[in-house]
Order: structure tokens, then sequence, then C-alpha cells
């Protein structure tokens, strides 16, 4: 089977859930499965039904509207003719929302945030699966929830493989057209939980390794994989060939194009991935696969804004040692901090994490009982793979240089 992910972007509106159809009809769809994300950003209008749940409930009622509202009117732009079977099926998710969200009696932020945000995926799987249909492509409908089974890790949740293995294989037959959702999987009590924000292209990944897939496609709006983001960058160039290690570097470091976990599964069964643009579907995008480890060999930059650099040293003077070094990464795991990057010397050890829960107040208070410590909020960490001089001195210029590591392939600046 192929396996094809189309992203937010790619369904953000009546127009682009057209555009599925055509870029399906160019490329050809038998022994298919479609992975889709929420429309355009409604995971971030979930996110402030979240907000108003916990913080502002007056607000709640018209959070909810406001995405009623939005995915009304694409279904109004798709089905002029009214679809009863596409309007009754969104408004029964959007009861299922509203219903959640009245009867839940759990404090856990990280529990309800998964509940609440499925809800993108679904309403929009179910809106592109309803409108194929009426264009005479038939497809099955799946609850992606019945058969990537996870742990209990809310809005981060860790894979159970064989129980996911065998769900699939039992839920997917050859010589058809599936459409399912990204970055959604189920617990042993079948509540939702997530796999990380741009978890979908991870799904992709999922699948193709039950299935022995032949290949994964991401639909994107850009050509393929480009050397920087051209949301940050001036000036890029599209990467026409990248081997999994490489990829895997690349994600690491933060690039967005391609999430970090999707990588290793395929790498593991040598399943190519294609990163192309829904825009021009012909185009030959980038090919992800063994061998050639970039081409063309130019430097590739990457930028993770809003992350903080914690320096500690001790407050005895004396040095950095291992006992001292793995208490604080002890504390960073506890506080699920992301490290982006660290260096340390005999006095000093700094590392540059992602705040992503908002623990970093707890955090400090406790580190600042045991260590010197100096704290950098709103930075930006960049790295450069395959630097020269010049993609050095381009991110040089103008800004405070706050941490500098260089090694052979290498090299990351936090800034301000």
């Amino acid at each position: 089977m192929k396996i094809f992910k189309f992203g937010g972007a790619s369904v953000k509106d009546a127009a682009g859930v057209q555009n599925v159809v055509s870029v399906l009809k160019e490329v050809g769809f038998n022994d298919t499965l479609i992975i889709i994300s929420a429309m355009g950003k409604t995971t971030n209008a979930l996110e402030k039904v979240i907000h108003c749940y916990f913080e502002n409930k007056n607000e709640l009622k018209a959070a909810i509207q406001e995405l009623i509202d939005f995915h009304g009117q694409i279904l109004t732009t798709l089905f002029p003719n009214e679809n009863a079977t596409a309007s009754d099926k969104v408004k029964l998710l959007f009861e299922e929302l509203q219903g959640f969200l009245s009867w839940n009696k759990s404090p856990n932020y990280s529990f309800v945030y998964d509940q609440v945000v499925c809800y993108g995926e679904l309403i929009s799987t179910t809106i592109v699966s309803e409108y194929l249909n009426s264009c005479g492509v038939k497809n099955t409908w799946i609850d992606v929830r019945d058969v990537i089974k996870t742990d209990t890790n809310y809005r981060d949740a860790g894979v159970d493989w064989q129980q996911t293995q065998t769900k699939i294989n039992q839920q997917i037959q050859k010589n058809q057209l599936y459409i399912t959702q990204g970055f959604l999987g189920s617990d042993q009590n079948n509540f939702t939980t997530t796999l990380g924000r741009e978890g979908s292209d991870y799904t992709a990944a999922i699948f193709a390794y039950c299935l022995n897939a032949e290949s994964v496609t991401i639909w994107k709006d850009v050509p393929g994989v480009l050397n920087a983001d051209p949301r940050h960058f001036k000036e890029t160039e599209l990467l026409n060939q990248i081997s999994y290690e490489e990829a895997i570097e690349l994600a690491f470091y933060g690039a967005s194009v391609i999430h970090p976990k999707t990588l290793q599964p395929l790498q593991r069964k040598e399943i190519p991935l294609y990163v192309k643009s829904f825009v021009s579907p012909s185009g030959n995008g980038t090919a992800v696969t063994k061998g050639h480890r970039i081409e063309p060999e130019i430097p590739c930059f990457i930028v993770k804004k809003n992350q903080v650099l914690l320096s500690l040293s001790t407050l005895d003077f004396s040095f950095m040692v291992e006992e001292n070094i793995s208490e604080v990464f002890k504390l960073l795991a506890d506080h699920k901090m992301k490290v982006s990057m660290i260096q340390n010397s005999a006095i000093s050890f700094s590392v540059c994490i992602t705040n992503k829960y908002d623990t970093l107040a707890e955090l400090l208070s406790i580190l600042k009982a045991k260590f010197k410590v100096d704290c950098y909020e709103n930075v930006s960490l960049y790295t450069i793979r395959h630097f020269n001089e010049k993609a050095i001195n381009g991110i040089e210029q103008d800004k405070e240089i706050l941490l500098k590591q260089v090694s052979t392939e290498t090299v990351q600046m936090v800034v301000k």
C-alpha cells in the first residue's frame, strides 16, 4: 500500500479539500491509506477552547461556536445541495465534544487536552471522506483510535507497537482507499491520546511500518524539503534527496518539515518517504531514502524560537561533575523539559530547553536552592548543518551570541 498524509494547510478550506480530490485523481489512489490533519488552524482554535474551559468559562460557548461556524462554512461550500450525512456526522462530533466538557471531572490538563483536541482530526476526516464519496471516490473512514494503541502519557504518548500492529492488520485490507486521522491514538481504557504536536507524520510512519508500505508521501504547501524554513529565512533551496540518517539529524535539531519520530520506523524497513507539493503534485519533490546523505550538499538552517537558556554553576565553587549533571537532567525530565542543546565546562553547565508544559518557574525554584542559575528566556537556537563561514556570518550578524557550539558537521548558536 501507499500512505499519503495531507496536513492542515492542504485542507484549510473547501478549495483545499477539492484540491485533495484533484491530487488523488492525478497521482492515483488504489491501495492507498490517507492520513489527514485538522483543518487549517483548528488545533489552535481547540486549544483556545481548552483554555476557556480551565480559565474563562464565560467565553467557552463562543469559542466552540467559532469552530462550528468555520466547519459549517466549509460544509456549505462543499455540499451546496446539502449533504445530510456529512452535516449530521459533524454535528454529532460537536455534540460529543460539548458532552465531554459538561461531564468531565478530571483536572488533568494534558488528559483534557487530548480528549478535546482530537475533534479537529475527527471532523476534518469526516468531511473529506464524505466529499470524496460525493465525487465518486469511494473510501472507508477509520477511527485511528481503534488501531493505534498507546500508553497514558497524554500529549506525547508512546506507541504500543505489538497491539497496534495486530489491530492495523485486522482492519486494513488491500485494494481499498482508506481515510483516517493523524496525531491520535488511544490508551488501554480507550481514552484518546495524542502523539505530540505535528504527530500526523508519525502516524503515517506507524501505518507504513505495520503494513510494510511501498512508500509514504507527505503533501505540503512547499515543493519538498527546503534547506531552511521560508517563514524565517529569505533564501531557500530544494533538497532533492536526503538519507534517512541526515533527515533524522535535521529533525532532531528541529527541522519542522518532518516529525522527529517519523523517520526511524521507515528507516528500519527502508520505506521511502517523499515530500511533495499539493500545489504541483507532478513535481519531483524530495526523496528520503537509503543512500547519498544530501543532494545538493548546501548549508541547512534550523531555528527554534521561544527557547530558555539556563547556565548553572555550583554554590560552593566546586566542579560541575557527573553527580551534579545527573541531578540536573533528572529535574529536567521530571519537569518535562525538552533539551535542545547542552554545553559544560569544569565549573559550569549550560542547557537550552523548551518550556512546553510551562513548568519553568517550579524548576527554577528547585535549581536555585542548589546552584547559581542564570536564566535567559525567549531566546532563539540556530542550527546550521554543513555550515560554512558565510552561513555562520549570516546568522551572527546583528545578534547577541549567548552560547556557541561547533562540531564537524554542525554549528549551534543561542542568540538574543
